[in-house]
C-alpha cells in the first residue's frame, strides 16, 4: 500500500520524550506496518508508523538510542513488533536497517527481533530520506539566524542540484544532483563524536544534551583567544571585528594560568563553536569548489540547537557574502531513517507518493499514453503486490 500524503503535517503538542523530533502526521494513511532503524557510530534511530484512534489516519514516529546501549533500542523494536503481531498475525514483517550498525550488528538484530533484516546502503537511505521531507513535508525545511530564528522554505518545485552536510560522529558531504545520482565529494572526522569525546573528558556532562545545554550557559571569551586579546580592537583591514575567535581554546595554554579557572560550561561553548565553525568552513569551500548555492545541514549533531544552527548558517554566509543558504530541517537527525522506511515498498519506484485515484488521472490526462488499458491493468496489479507486501 503506497502511502497517502495528502495532508501531511508536522504535529504541532508538546513532545512526550524531552528532546525528541515531532512526529509527523498522516492523516489519510490508514496502515503502513513497516519499522526502520539507522545504527550510527553515536546514535541509533528508528522510525515506526502508528495508527491514530478514532481515525482513518496514523503518524511517523521518531526515537533515538545511544548506540552502547543498542540492546535497549532492540528491546524498544521488539515491542513495537508485539504490538503488530497482535493486530496482525501471521504477517511477515520487515525491518529495514541502515548505518554502520546496520552490519555491525546485524546478527543481533536479527537472533533477537527473529524477523528478515534487510540492509540499505547509507549514502543512498539520506539522501532518499531527505528528498522525501524536502518535497513532501510542509514547514519542514528553514533558515536560522539570529534575527530570524526558523524562517520557513517554500516547497520548491525541483529541490536540485544542492549539497547535504550529514553531521553524526563525523561529517559526510553529498554533492545531490537528482533523486538517484549523487557523489560524496568530502568530509571531516571533527564531528559530533569529537565534540562528544573531548566534553566527556574536560567537562562532567554524561551525555550529547547536557553538553549542549551547559554550552548555553557558557561564554568562551573565558577560554578561546580572540582578534581584540591580540590587537586590542578590530582587525578591520581584513574585516575580523574583535569578537572573531582567533585561536579557539587559545587562553588555556598561558603560563601560571590555574586550569581548574576554566568553567565547564565555557569550555563546552568555545568546543561547540570549534566543531561548527570547521565544519561551516570546509561546507563553503565545497559547496563554491562545485558550484552550488544549497546547503542542507542533517544529523543528529544539529539537535535544533540554536547556538550550532547560528555558527554554521554565520560561516556559511560570511564566507560566501549571501551567496550561499544554509538550509536546516526539524528531522534532520533522522534521514538515513527515514529514507530506509521509504524503501519498503512502491515508495522506491516513485520519488513522490500518490493514491490510486490520483495515478490514474493524470494518466488520463496524458496525450502521450499509448495503451491505456494495460497500463491501468498494470497498476491494479502493483497495488494488490503492494498491499500483500505490505
Amino acid at each position: 500500500m503506497t502511502m497517502n500524503l495528502i495532508g501531511a503535517s508536522i504535529c504541532d503538542e508538546e513532545l512526550i520524550v524531552q528532546g525528541e523530533a515531532r512526529d509527523i502526521q498522516l492523516p489519510n494513511t490508514e496502515h503502513v506496518s513497516q519499522i526502520s532503524v539507522d545504527v550510527g557510530g553515536s546514535l541509533a534511530k528508528v522510525v515506526y508508523f502508528s495508527r491514530i484512534p478514532g481515525t482513518k489516519g496514523g503518524r511517523l514516529n521518531f526515537r533515538k538510542f545511544e548506540t552502547e546501549k543498542i540492546d535497549e533500542c532492540i528491546a524498544f523494536i521488539s515491542r513495537l513488533l508485539e504490538e503488530s503481531r497482535a493486530s496482525r498475525p501471521g504477517h511477515e514483517f520487515v525491518i529495514k536497517a541502515t548505518g554502520g550498525g546496520a552490519h555491525l550488528y546485524y546478527e543481533r538484530l536479527r537472533d533477537t527481533l527473529k524477523v528478515n533484516i534487510q540492509r540499505e546502503d547509507e549514502m543512498e537511505c539520506l539522501i532518499t530520506g531527505l528528498n522525501f521531507l524536502i518535497t513532501e513535508i510542509p514547514f519542514e525545511v528553514f533558515t536560522y539566524s539570529e534575527t530570524d530564528p526558523m524562517c520557513f522554505e517554500e516547497t520548491p518545485e525541483d529541490p536540485f542540484p544542492y549539497m547535504l552536510v550529514n553531521i553524526g560522529s563525523g561529517v559526510s558531504i553529498l554533492k545531490v544532483t537528482s533523486a538517484t545520482t549523487f557523489e560524496r565529494i568530502s568530509g571531516t572526522s571533527l564531528g559530533g563524536g569529537t565534540l562528544w569525546g573531548l566534553l566527556s573528558l574536560l567537562t562532567g556532562a554524561k551525555t550529547f544534551d547536557e553538553m549542549l545545554e551547559a554550552s548555553q550557559e557558557g561564554d568562551n571569551r573565558n577560554v578561546d583567544m580572540l582578534v581584540g586579546d591580540i590587537y586590542g580592537s578590530d582587525y578591520s583591514k581584513v574585516g575580523l571585528k574583535s569578537t572573531t575567535i582567533a585561536s579557539s581554546m587559545g587562553k588555556v595554554f598561558k603560563k601560571n594560568v590555574d586550569k581548574r579557572q576554566f568553567k565547564p560550561e565555557d569550555i563546552s561553548r568555545s568546543l561547540l563553536y570549534m566543531v561548527s565553525n570547521n565544519i561551516g568552513q570546509i561546507a563553503y569551500l565545497n559547496a563554491k569548489a562545485h558550484g552550488l548555492s544549497k546547503i542542507y545541514f542533517g544529523g543528529c549533531f544539529i539537535r535544533g540547537h540554536p547556538i550550532t544552527m547560528n555558527t554554521l548558517s554565520y560561516a556559511i554566509n560570511f564566507w560566501s557574502k549571501g551567496a550561499i543558504k544554509a538550509l536546516f530541517l526539524r528531522h534532520e537527525g533522522y534521514l538515513g531513517a527515514v529514507g530506509a522506511f521509504m524503501k519498503h515498498r512502491s515508495s522506491r519506484r516513485n520519488s513522490r507518493s500518490f493514491t490510486l485515484s490520483e495515478q490514474l488521472a493524470q494518466k488520463l490526462a496524458d496525450p502521450d499514453m499509448a495503451d491505456l488499458e494495460v497500463t491501468l491493468a498494470q497498476d491494479t496489479l502493483d497495488v494488490v503486490a503492494d498491499e500483500e507486501s505490505d
